[in-house]
């Protein structure tokens, strides 16, 4: 028996922060019941990776069924209210107040449904002087300050994926989870709301303060901010390694096993973490002139030696052939499509995981 089996999510979702969430109550075995307008979910249309189709839909909404309802109709509202009536989630990230104008305010709902956890997913929240603006992953990024300590010197840029999202519906996740513990306990429903721009203001806790305290960090590329040597090196044949040095041991291990040089590692300028990034420029010129003689796969012996931690610099296509990842295989309309396994391991059991669903033809099917 899966964790969240015999109960049912109602998913009043787009794009990608709500459908994380349920994705993974879908793969702890909730019902979950997705509310499609008749045209579909915006995300259906961002791309034809996977066999003709999204990437994004295919990822998030596996193991979930669709209802088609035009929430603007009564007769459509009434479906959504009798869904309602025996669900124990409601996750929902349209527009700030959209729901509630269409009837299924938090009283509303309580009223309903005492037992009901609604988690609700905005931009902004809905209080505040930016609650009606509308909120994506990339301006979040932006306006949260995320996009200025990323990329190089020369530019800020954007995280490679939808962070935003992702960590908003992985807070999510864990808020739905929190209150059903409580509920279990006490049997009341909850009523949470999460916004992107929290979620990310969270994140960047540790790079606010240090700015707070007059010390804003930069852009820094493939190189930590406070640790050296902490960042990435070329290789003999072209390739490139990145290393970490998280304490003065692993530095005297490193000096004595890469560097050739024991004595490094107490000396002056080099023996502490405050001294290493003090003298960076010499740390790194160090560091690299050894791994220049080096090709990758002697780099990785030599740190694996030393017992340093270290990653080559893959990409995408490194990715897709890398012998540590899992897959797993989930059935599209268009046929089945392969993509990394969920993190969550759970000893003695192997998930099965639900298709992905098409959006039916005719409104309000149950």
């Amino acid at each position: 028996m899966l964790p969240l089996e015999g109960l049912t999510v109602i998913a009043v979702e787009q794009a990608v922060a709500a459908p994380f969430a349920t994705s993974r109550l879908a793969d702890a075995g909730a019902r979950v019941i997705r509310i499609e307008r008749p045209e579909g979910d915006f995300a259906r249309g961002y791309d034809r990776a996977a066999k003709g189709q999204s990437s994004y839909f295919v990822w998030l909404n596996r193991g979930k069924e669709v209802v088609v309802a035009d929430l603007s109709l009564e007769a459509d509202r009434q479906v959504l209210w009798d869904l309602l009536s025996g669900a124990d989630v409601l996750v929902q990230n349209l527009k700030p107040g959209a729901l509630a104008r269409l009837g299924f305010s938090a009283e509303a709902l309580q009223k309903h449904n005492p037992r009901l956890i609604s988690c609700v997913i905005s931009g902004y929240g809905e209080s505040g002087p930016m609650a009606s603006r509308k909120a994506y992953d990339l301006l979040i990024q932006a306006e949260s300050g995320l996009a200025s300590l990323t990329g190089g010197p020369e530019s800020p840029a954007r995280v490679g994926i939808s962070v935003v999202d992702i960590a908003t519906g992985a807070t999510a996740h864990a808020a739905i989870l929190e209150a059903l513990i409580r509920r279990g306990v006490t049997g009341q429903g909850a009523d949470i709301h999460i916004s992107m721009f929290d979620v990310m203001a969270d994140w960047l806790t540790v790079p606010l303060l240090n700015a707070e305290a007059g010390q804003p960090p930069g852009r820094n590329g493939l190189r930590h901010p406070s640790i050296a040597p902490y960042g990435v090196f070329d290789c003999r044949c072209g390739g490139q390694i990145l290393l970490s040095v998280q304490n003065d041991r692993e530095w005297r291990s490193l000096a004595a096993e890469l560097l050739g040089e024991a004595a490094l590692g107490q000396d002056a300028r080099f023996a502490t973490n405050l001294a290493r990034v003090q003298n960076r420029s010499e740390t790194d010129a160090r560091v690299a002139a050894a791994l220049a003689a080096l090709s990758a796969e002697e780099a990785a012996a030599v740190l694996s030696r030393a017992d340093i931690a270290f990653a080559f610099v893959n990409d995408m296509a490194a990715l897709s052939r890398h012998p540590h990842l899992r897959r797993i295989t989930v059935g599209t309309p268009q046929g089945q499509v392969s993509y990394p396994a969920p993190a969550p391991r759970f000893a003695g059991e192997e998930r099965a995981y639900g298709a992905v669903p098409s959006l039916p033809q005719k409104p309000r099917q149950v």
